[in-house]
């Protein structure tokens, strides 16, 4: 397997290499304690390790897997399959949100467990459709459980807490700060079974899924319009490295595990 390295994450550093102070207080600021009155899944919060939640790792898959987890909500452990990310950018195009919108409503129709991050933009809309289409959803935070980044998806994530489930890295109590971000990212693509890019910058913060995944050896899509957009680098990088062009949703299909639950293939062992 190739080595991939992941991109450094551009930001409000200091030379040292630290996010300032600054760029701290700004993540903290977008975020919203979640009341206890409409928080009721704060005192069902379930510590797992990741094997707990997903089966027996790898050696690969244990590299930067974090070694505990949170959960909440009333979804199976271990988690059901198939399971796909669908993400992208906060500040996605209208076109871009239409794209992310189908593919959640074609996979979660197949019964995929479509995961993303809870962000504005493509992964609010990958949700809104899966619950929409009556179909799952998993949000992984980069924040502890009882907060809420962007405070606007408060409802929306007391919500997947309620009916589906919501995981953190992030004990209770733990700081905010940029790099938190980065790591959920890793650890979505660690929970998912696939991933696809539907639209993102050069600086997106969905990159360092699309690298992670790429190095679990994990499927990674990305959508056609933006393979074909010249102002991109990043799509042609990743295609060297294993990534494929995606131009039906239908296709994420043909690479995904069975739905069958690890205790059910055990059983049949």
């Amino acid at each position: 397997m190739k080595r991939v390295v992941i991109p450094a994450r551009h930001g409000s550093r200091n030379q040292a290499g630290m996010f300032s102070k600054k760029a701290i207080d700004l993540w903290s600021e977008g975020t919203v304690n979640m009341p206890h009155k409409r928080n009721p899944m704060e005192a069902q919060i379930r510590t797992l390790t990741p094997s707990e939640l997903l089966g027996p790792l790898n050696d690969v898959e244990r590299k930067y897997a974090p070694s505990k987890l949170f959960s909440a909500g009333p979804m199976e452990i271990p988690l059901p399959r198939p399971r796909v990310s669908i993400i992208g950018s906060r500040k996605v195009s209208a076109k871009g949100l239409s794209t992310a919108a189908h593919i959640a409503s074609v996979l979660s129709k197949k019964e995929v467990v479509v995961v993303s991050g809870l962000a504005e933009g493509i992964d609010t809309t990958a949700h809104e459709t899966a619950m929409r289409e009556n179909g799952r959803t998993i949000a992984v935070l980069g924040t502890p459980l009882n907060r809420v980044y962007p405070q606007k998806n408060s409802q929306l994530q007391h919500e997947i807490m309620t009916n589906h489930l919501v995981i953190s890295q992030f004990p209770i109590g733990y700081p905010i700060q940029p790099k938190n971000f980065v790591m959920r990212n890793r650890t979505m693509a660690l929970i998912s079974n696939a991933s696809i890019i539907v639209e993102a910058g050069e600086t997106s913060g969905s990159l360092h899924q699309g690298w992670e995944a790429l190095r679990l050896g994990r499927p990674l899509f990305i959508w056609k319009s933006i393979v074909a957009d010249s102002s991109l680098s990043w799509p042609k990088k990743m295609l060297r490295f294993g990534a494929l062009v995606l131009t039906d949703p239908k296709h994420v299909l043909e690479v995904l595990p069975s739905s069958k639950g690890i205790s059910q293939i055990v059983m049949q062992i």
